[in-house]
Order: C-alpha cells, then sequence, then structure tokens
C-alpha cells in the first residue's frame, strides 16, 4: 500500500500498480484457484465425453449358423464403414439357430443374422445397431434378388441400369454441424460465465474499497481515472488468462480424442473468440466498476448490476432461441456482438464483412463505453453515504 502513496504529480503508470494490486488480490483467492480448475475439468470431461460418445468406431460382432450368412456379414462389413467411419462387422459362427439368440441375450454378439423361409432375419436383444442392421439387410436382399433374377434368366445388370442414387453435399462443413453448434454454444456460455464472475469481481472490489474507506486512501494518491484504467487492465489480463488457459485444454483435449476433424474446423473460431473476448469485456468492464461505484454497500450491487447482467443475458437468451437471421443482425451489434460473432463463426458460413463490422463495432463502442464510465467513476466513487441510481449519476456527470 506504501508504494500507492505518493503525490499525483509524481505518480507514473498508476494504472499499472493498480493492475497489479487487482492481480495478486485475485490470484491469492482459492474460490478463483478452484474454480479456474474445476472449468479446466469441466472442459476436458466435456471434449472427452463428447469424443466417446459421439459415434467412435465400433467392431460389431453378428451370430450365424451357415457359411452363405458369414458371407453376408463380411460384405456387410463395408457399409457398416461407409455409414459409421472406422467401424466393421465380423461373423462368430455357432451350432444352431438357438445358440445364436442365446449369444444375443447373453450379449456375446451384437446381433444374429438368421435363414428363414422369406429370406432373412435380424436378431437383435433390446435394440439393434442402425447401421450394422441396415447394412446386414441391404446385403441380405440384394444378395436374394441376385439369386432370384439367376433363377429367372433375368439380367440384373440391365435391370438396374439408372437406378443409381449418389450423394452430394452442397455444404461439406455441414458433416460436422453438430460439434460446430455444440462449440458455438461452449463460447456463449464461458463468455456469458467469465464475463458475470469477472464483472461481479470489479463491482465487489469496488464496494469493499468504498465500505472500508481504503478508496479514500488511493484517490489521495492516484486519480480516480488511473484506479478505474487499473480495475479493467487487471480484470480483463485474469479473464484474458483464464479464456486462453480454456482454450488450450479445449484444443489439446481433442487432439488427444483423436478429433483432428473437427479441430481443424473450428480453429480458427477459437482465435477470434479471444479476440473477441477482450474487447466485449473491456466495454462491459467499466460498467461493472461503476455499478461498483453507485453502491455503498454490497447489498445494493443487485440493483446496481442489473444493466449488466441483462446485455449478457440477453444475447445468451438469443443464442439458444433465436433463428439465423436474428443471429446475423444481433452478431454486428455493439457489445453483444462480442458473444454473437465468435458464435456464429463456429458453426460457419460467417462473410468476412460481417466480422469486418463486428470487429469495427467493438472496437468503437469500447472506446465509447470506457470513456463514458470513466466519467461516471469518477463522479459516484467518492459518494459512500448511500446508494446512487443510474439516473442520478447521468445528472451528476452532465
Amino acid at each position: 500500500m506504501s508504494t500507492l502513496v505518493h503525490e499525483h504529480d509524481t505518480v507514473r503508470n498508476a494504472w499499472r500498480v493498480v493492475a497489479e494490486r487487482e492481480i495478486m488480490t485475485r490470484v491469492r483467492e482459492k474460490s478463483f484457484r478452484y474454480g479456474l480448475l474445476a472449468m479446466v475439468a469441466g472442459i476436458a470431461v466435456l471434449v472427452v465425453l463428447s469424443s466417446l460418445l459421439g459415434g467412435r468406431p465400433t467392431d460389431h460382432t453378428v451370430g450365424v449358423v451357415d457359411k452363405q450368412a458369414a458371407a453376408l456379414v463380411s460384405s456387410a462389413s463395408e457399409l457398416v464403414d461407409r455409414a459409421d467411419d472406422g467401424s466393421s462387422a465380423k461373423a462368430t459362427s455357432y451350432s444352431s439357430v438357438a445358440a445364436a439368440e442365446r449369444a444375443v441375450r447373453d450379449g456375446d454378439v451384437d446381433a444374429a443374422l438368421i435363414k428363414t423361409p422369406t429370406g432373412y432375419e435380424v436378431v437383435g436383444d433390446r435394440e439393434i445397431d442402425v447401421a450394422l442392421s441396415g447394412a446386414l439387410t441391404t446385403v441380405a436382399t440384394t444378395a436374394s434378388i441376385e439369386a432370384n433374377a439367376a433363377d429367372q434368366g433375368v439380367d440384373l445388370a440391365e435391370l438396374e441400369s439408372g437406378t443409381a442414387v449418389s450423394e452430394r453435399l452442397l455444404d461439406p462443413e455441414s458433416e460436422d454441424a453438430g460439434a460446430r453448434q455444440a462449440t458455438a454454444f461452449v463460447f456463449v456460455l464461458l463468455f456469458y460465465l467469465t464475463a458475470v464472475i469477472f464483472g461481479m469481481n470489479i463491482a465487489q472490489s469496488v464496494v469493499q474499497e468504498k465500505e472500508s474507506r481504503v478508496v479514500e486512501i488511493l484517490a489521495a494518491a492516484v486519480p480516480i481515472r488511473a484506479m478505474l484504467w487499473g480495475k479493467i487492465v487487471g480484470n480483463t489480463a485474469l479473464a484474458l488468462g483464464q479464456i486462453v488457459v480454456l482454450a488450450v485444454v479445449g484444443v489439446a483435449s481433442l487432439a488427444l480424442t483423436g478429433e483432428t476433424s473437427i479441430l481443424s474446423a473450428i480453429g480458427p473460431a477459437v482465435a477470434w473468440y479471444v479476440l473477441f473476448f477482450v474487447l466485449g469485456f473491456v466495454a462491459l468492464a467499466g460498467l461493472w466498476a461503476v455499478a461498483g461505484s453507485l453502491a455503498s454497500r454490497q447489498e445494493d450491487l443487485q440493483s446496481t448490476t442489473m444493466p449488466g447482467q441483462v446485455i449478457l443475458f440477453a444475447p445468451y437468451i438469443l443464442a439458444v432461441t433465436a433463428g439465423a437471421s436474428v443471429k446475423t443482425v444481433v452478431s454486428m451489434l455493439p457489445v453483444v456482438s462480442a458473444m454473437m460473432m465468435p458464435s456464429r463463426m463456429a458453426e460457419g458460413g460467417v462473410p468476412a464483412w460481417q466480422v469486418g463490422v463486428a470487429l469495427a463495432v467493438n472496437v468503437v463502442s469500447a472506446v465509447v463505453l470506457v470513456r463514458f464510465a470513466a466519467r461516471l467513476y469518477e463522479r459516484t466513487l467518492m459518494r459512500t453515504d448511500r446508494k446512487i441510481g443510474f439516473g442520478e449519476a447521468l445528472r451528476l456527470s452532465e
């Protein structure tokens, strides 16, 4: 504290002293360290679970009782691989239909392919994998048609002429649509949680200094605006550090689980997310500091921080419920675009000009809001006797 006590005209880069104080105070708190560890663990677990439950290759086993069924299972393996990338099907022979069904019931095989008077039957216990069932049905049906055609003397190749159906994607990136949408939601959620947590920390820090009269000592040694810059820079650095750590953990988890295709798809969006987060948080940090300067005690924060919470909660709701056209417009509006644009970029297909507009809007809004917040902060910080409303603060600033 003694490093802060000197005359205004000898203070150089006073905001750095305040920023360092904010950072060191916060880092020493167990709640901050434990909270960060919990979020890191949550991101890692989320990625791993998504990888495990998101269609990992499966080696299916199919019980058979004759060589013809075994051959069909072998042919079906290629179709299973196409439908469920990397998966396969392997036949396991049994002496009787009853033995094959018992193996299905006991879980020794995933299904059984049984010959019936009318064709074949795919037997499962409680359920049958869709890809496996479809592949077995296709190869069994094709084999029966070929046999019938041969018996009837029909040229099957000529009969099938012109019946081929192919598949073509207009948007190949849609193959990762599920992962992209999940990433977009995580972007919005992390922005919301981080901005609220660190924003409330700024407001509470200001109120604590007012309640303990520390603010009067600080104000005697450091310009009030320098105090504001220091709080903004310090908490922005902490929030950015947390976001970078979480981004690194997420990317590393994707790489370790082998989700390289998803990583290459969302990688650029992660970098843009960090940039937009800094701009958005800086714009809001000033308002959080003002929310603290308007309050005279901790209980007042519920009302003075409400505008900041609404600004953050609105785009969170829009990200979950709004349609594409609404998201497009909102993602280029001041402040909220810092949350919405990276979310849209994670989903893909955002024109470069829209990203440029959102970036410019955020830079301008950050400058304007911080300067606006500085005026209110100077007028209200030293008023410790009662809570001040935003309306009164605006009149004081005139």
